[in-house]
């Protein structure tokens, strides 16, 4: 079946467009040519373009729209404020509904975009997400239009969630890249691999105490520059590479390739820039990052979530893992929800599985809707 691609470029409520010409919500729409499809996926990320997600050739082949979406943050999540996010999201929605024809929509929350779509669903129905650090919510994030439908795909539990994973619990000072305390260090041989159940039970501490003690530094740092005037400021986040599991094959054994993460290597990668949250802003870090304070997590909005849902995993992926999807699962509020695993990486490429999904897919949607 032919597709269609359609540029999509938006205003979003409180966002106009952009001097220079861009609009801040951004997507392409997929569809059989000739057609406008009754049922429309919708898929977004925190900050990765989804505008040709590779899942949308195969669902728009088997008759669906399918909207790649990008909030204004695509390629910006270092200045990343969650509320602003969401009505992004809802603008594509909205644009689903009114221009585009489709009765019903369904949420695509891939990787990083499950939690953000759990999140934009449960605010849809039980508004719970609160301002950022005394700023006042983004219009019409108490007023989304709600979704039919929740596709959950090799997606984790949240932002704080998997940094705090990832997170090199050896750090001794974040401002110094290579402060280490050599007995929590991955890396040091005298530790592992293989690792004991009492190191990595030290090291989940320690990851977890990293994250707090950063929040409590934002906190107080934000104090500190409101005295003098100012609102905010960028910081660096260094080493966001060092799950143990991805060192460590026999720690929540799967099928994936041991010793890599989705940079190569992870003592390599640990020691690049290109980590998750490698730079934010202190207002960024409260609204995304922070265990203490950010609605990025799945646990605030998967209970809310009681549409029919579906949550696929990869028993290949290196950096999401059966955990979290059984966490997923379980937390669900739907009464009508499915478990599929595939034999297949982070971004399903192996083993023709993307077609598999969107055979699967393809059924469970035609099942319900």
């Amino acid at each position: 079946m032919a597709v269609e691609r359609t540029f999509v470029g938006l205003e979003s409520l409180n966002l106009g467009r952009a001097g220079a010409g861009g609009h801040p919500c951004q997507g392409v729409y997929h569809a059989p040519a000739g057609r406008r499809p009754r049922v429309a996926v919708i898929a977004t990320h925190y900050n990765i373009d989804f505008s040709e997600h590779y899942l949308a050739e195969y669902l728009a082949e088997r008759g669906y729209g399918f909207l790649g979406w990008n909030t204004r943050f695509r390629g910006d999540e270092a200045h990343f404020v969650l509320d602003h996010a969401l009505i992004d999201i809802g603008v594509g929605v909205r644009w689903l509904r009114e221009t585009a024809g489709a009765e019903v929509v369904i949420l695509l929350g891939n990787s990083g975009g499950g939690s953000l779509m759990s999140a934009y669903q449960s605010q849809a129905v039980s508004p719970v997400i609160e301002p950022v650090a005394g700023a006042r919510l983004a219009v019409g994030v108490d007023a989304l239009p709600a979704a039919d439908g929740y596709i959950s795909s090799a997606a984790h539990l949240g932002r704080p969630d998997v940094l705090t994973a990832w997170m090199d619990g050896s750090v001794i000072d974040e401002n110094d890249p290579l402060s280490t305390d050599s007995s929590l260090d991955l890396f040091n041989p005298d530790n592992g691999p293989a690792y004991s159940a009492e190191f990595v039970g030290r090291y989940r501490d320690a990851q977890v105490a990293r994250n707090h003690r950063i929040t409590r530094w934002v906190k107080g740092e934000l104090e500190r520059l409101a005295a003098g005037g100012y609102r905010d400021r960028p910081f660096a986040i260094a080493r966001t590479w060092a799950d143990p599991r991805m060192v460590d094959p026999t720690l929540e054994p799967t099928k994936r390739q041991p010793n890599s993460c989705y940079a190569g290597v992870p003592e390599k990668a640990n020691r690049s820039v290109f980590g998750i949250a490698s730079a934010c802003t202190l207002r960024t870090w409260l609204s995304l990052w922070s265990l203490d304070h950010s609605y990025a997590r799945s646990h605030f909005h998967l209970p809310q979530i009681t549409v029919p849902a579906l949550v696929l995993n990869a028993d290949g992926d290196t950096g999401v893992f059966p955990s979290d999807a059984q966490q997923i699962l379980d937390q669900l509020g739907a009464t009508d929800k499915e478990f599929h695993e595939f034999a297949t990486d982070h971004y399903f490429l192996e083993n023709n599985a993307r077609a598999e999904a969107a055979d699967l897919i393809d059924a469970w949607i035609g099942k319900r809707f």
